[in-house]
């Protein structure tokens, strides 16, 4: 059976046709203001960005969602959640991190009008485990605490590549971004007999030991102590292993290879994740928004944004995680690549050709992964009717503290304070502009 998706495309001339107007025109067309009644509590979930990351979605969606809960009557908090540590330098890892970065990129109190909380606690061990007999891989899932207690969530999404799920969507932002810590790392394989990073193939003579000048960064990228380099080479533990990640930016000369099955596991569990998720909160209680836009071929979740893959899309909204996803990744295959991108570099910016798949995953998955596992299990539907909304009432989105037009707003104040000089301005008045044009 078909979800519907709600559609509005990525131009704009008007207040009316911005992407923040248009994003509220979408979420009511999908029917999304019946998953809030009055003094619920309402999380918004969405991904703040990385340190130095450009490409997340600016704060002003999110303020625009939280004013539209609150006329609803909602109680809306903006979350985000602790991450693994997958990169030596990761600067979301505790709670404290978190808000720092969160801030930084703007989202605090102030701009977001409602708190910004880190859902999974100061190190992301404040969870819920949730069974899942459906899942196709996982078997149990572990939500962040403030987000598998709310009433509602709204997942605002920024849709975009990722190196491990091939793609960032709706399902990724429930699947990992939803996940407490340890919940990250069961998606991650963690522990897993046959893909876990610590069944890694292991080549200790590629190791230089402390004769290679990066000696100090591989052995400093493990919390847990397992990686060790001598004078001669390395020792690794891999029993210990959490699949955190954090030494695959450093430790590069191969000595640690991963499973070849590693990250499409992963990006496939995401799909089960989703549906602790969504078990936890309610299948009625749950919104989804994606703002295909600045689609960056990696995740928020690295420092730094490459040039889009292809140019904006739109906006979408739907109460179906798998169909709202699968029309984004169908439209951004639908797509040219722009010039310059990672499309380009890697053969695949024509119209009709998949770009997630080569230009964004470190291991060339397929871009259908996620959203597979999310149809077979119960998530939802790689079906879809696309509905394409009109453009929405004119005063609406207007300056909503004072809607009054500006004649009648400034009419008092200007006929009080003078705001040009007494006298005129000093200047040449009969300025010849073809001496400068």
């Amino acid at each position: 059976m078909s979800s519907k998706v709600y559609y509005m495309d990525d131009r704009s001339a008007s207040a009316e046709t911005s992407l923040v107007a248009k994003m509220i025109n979408v979420y009511e067309a999908a029917g999304l203001n019946d998953i809030i009644s009055p003094g619920e509590v309402v999380a918004i979930k969405i991904h703040c960005g990385e340190y130095n990351n450009t490409a997340y979605l600016r704060p002003v969606y999110a303020r625009a969602l939280v004013d539209h809960v609150k006329e609803l009557g909602g109680r809306p908090f903006v979350c985000d959640t602790t991450t693994q540590p997958y990169n030596p330098y990761s600067s979301r890892v505790t709670a404290l991190d978190l808000m720092l970065t969160a801030e930084r990129n703007g989202y605090n109190s102030g701009t977001l009008g409602c708190p910004f909380i880190p859902a999974d606690g100061y190190l992301g061990t404040d969870d819920t485990k949730v069974d899942l007999p459906e899942g196709l891989i996982l078997k149990e899932a572990y939500i962040a605490k403030a987000i598998a207690l709310a009433d509602a969530v709204i997942c605002l999404t920024h849709f975009k590549g990722h190196g491990v799920g091939v793609y960032g969507g709706a399902v990724k932002n429930l699947g990992i971004g939803c996940q407490s810590k340890r919940g990250k790392y069961n998606v991650h394989q963690a522990f897993h007999s046959r893909v876990s990073l610590g069944a890694s193939a292991f080549f200790p003579h590629l190791c230089r030991g402390k004769a290679c000048p990066t000696w100090e960064a591989c052995e400093t990228s493990c919390s847990y102590g397992l990686i060790k380099i001598t004078d001669t080479g390395i020792e690794w533990t891999p029993e210990g292993c959490v699949n955190c990640l954090a030494h695959l930016k450093v430790v590069t000369c191969g000595a640690i290879q991963d499973p070849p099955d590693n990250h499409d596991m992963a990006a496939a569990a995401m799909g089960d994740a989703a549906l602790g998720v969504v078990k936890a909160v309610g299948a009625k209680k749950m919104g989804y928004i994606n703002m295909a836009i600045d689609i960056a071929p990696f995740c928020d979740c690295v420092m730094f944004s490459d040039r889009p893959l292809v140019p904006n899309i739109g906006v979408f909204a739907s109460t179906d995680p798998v169909a709202i996803d699968q029309v984004c990744i169908d439209m951004v295959k639908a797509s040219a690549g722009m010039s310059g991108s990672r499309a380009q570099d890697f053969g695949v910016a024509a119209a009709g050709v998949n770009k997630f798949s080569a230009a964004s995953s470190v291991v060339g998955a397929s871009e259908a992964l996620q959203v597979a596992v999310g149809a077979r299990n119960g998530l939802g539907s790689q079906e879809y009717e696309l509905i394409q909304v009109p453009v929405g009432d004119p005063v609406k989105p207007r300056f909503h503290w004072d809607k009054r037009p500006v004649g009648i707003r400034l009419a008092e104040p200007f006929r009080r304070e003078k705001v040009y000089p007494e006298n005129g301005y000093t200047r040449n008045e009969n300025f010849d502009l073809e001496l400068v044009r």
